[in-house]
């Protein structure tokens, strides 16, 4: 068979959209922009393919199933790890949610589990945590440069870069749609784990006592509360890192060491996570509350928790928790991604056209 030629192929997506402007191949010459492969030279024009460090003879071709499934791969590392790791955190936010008359505080919450639980304690619920988020990672962060292609691909080069901010809105809301419906039951669990002690030990005992108590269709009545989550950290991240390339690096992205990009990536997503944290607080309450209790409507919530309480109650400790998550998240994924050769995400938007 003959090879493809490529060459007459113009991608649609703006190249600012996964950052490939000056950085999508490695040059063997430092001081030349412009790489080659195989010695030939390659332009924005043509079929783009990344070379993998590790393994110099294979490539990765952007948005190929070997590039969705490396992000597929990159966001069950960094949603699965990151969120087991914070579990203590996660508990005592779960507790401070359902009851705050016994977990006043931080501190004081953390001082409350010791004392009931000993230091196991601050674990329970690890196992639905790391299986829940790895599947919430792997669609929400492979789903999202799927979408993220496919929307730009329909909107055209110069809709795509006028309204590259709606690009990210509608990519990230569509992985997300995927991405919670796996994640929800296994949070429904987390959380009835988490804040009912004697209820079950982890999840393979407590899933079937779940299901038996509220049904199948139980685990996901925290469904709704749960979107809007990933559509804020997507956008806003890519915003961010957009922003800090102009205006706080002294140097375009292209001349930043690999270390600076995954420090920015890393900067980025903290911000993100705190905007995040801000605006997905009341969903998040919400769905402790409707976790913990069985038949428990959104009404309920309001009239308990009050609608400040909502805002407001737990909101510190999840802006330090989702903060680090998101941050570590986003340095996570883009460390793997630089590790299989692929650029880091985010970036400057490209220079306007010369006009003939």
């Amino acid at each position: 068979m003959a090879p493809m030629d490529f060459t007459s192929r113009q991608p649609l997506i703006p190249s600012f959209l996964y950052s490939l402007r000056g950085v999508v191949v490695p040059s063997p010459d430092p001081g030349n922009p412009t790489a080659a492969v195989a010695g030939k030279e390659i332009d924005v024009g043509e079929r783009i393919v990344v070379p993998a460090p590790s393994e110099p003879w294979k490539k990765i071709e952007l948005y190929s199933p070997e590039f969705y499934a490396a992000c597929t791969v990159g966001g069950i590392l960094s949603c699965g790890l990151t969120h087991t790791a914070v579990t203590p955190l996660d508990l005592v936010k779960c507790n401070m949610q359902i009851d705050p008359v016994k977990y006043k505080s931080i501190s004081s919450g953390f001082g409350v589990l010791f004392k009931e639980q000993g230091v196991r304690g601050f674990f329970r619920g690890w196992v639905p945590t790391l299986l829940g988020y790895s599947a919430q990672g792997a669609c929400k962060f492979g789903f999202y440069e799927f979408f993220k292609k496919y929307y730009a691909d329909l909107a055209g080069p110069e809709n795509a870069a006028k309204y590259k901010t709606l690009i990210y809105l509608a990519g990230s809301a569509s992985a997300e749609v995927i991405a919670d419906v796996a994640l929800c039951p296994f949070e429904a669990v987390k959380v009835r784990v988490q804040t009912q002690p004697g209820f079950a030990r982890g999840l393979s005992d407590g899933l079937p006592k779940f299901i038996k108590s509220e049904g199948a269709l139980g685990l996901y009545k925290g469904l709704v509360p749960l979107w809007g989550h990933t559509m804020m950290k997507f956008a806003s991240f890519e915003t961010i890192v957009e922003l800090l390339y102009k205006h706080a690096i002294p140097k375009p992205k292209n001349e930043c060491s690999k270390s600076l990009q995954l420090g920015v990536s890393f900067a980025g997503g903290y911000i993100a996570g705190v905007f995040c944290a801000i605006v997905s607080h009341p969903a998040d309450n919400l769905v402790s509350f409707l976790n913990n209790a069985k038949g428990a409507t959104v009404g309920d919530a309001v009239k308990k928790m009050g609608l400040m309480g909502l805002f407001t109650r737990g909101l510190p400790l999840r802006i330090v928790m989702i903060g680090t998550l998101t941050g570590a998240q986003w340095g996570i994924y883009d460390a793997f991604k630089v590790f299989v050769g692929l650029p880091t995400t985010g970036g400057p938007a490209p220079l306007p056209a010369e006009k003939a």
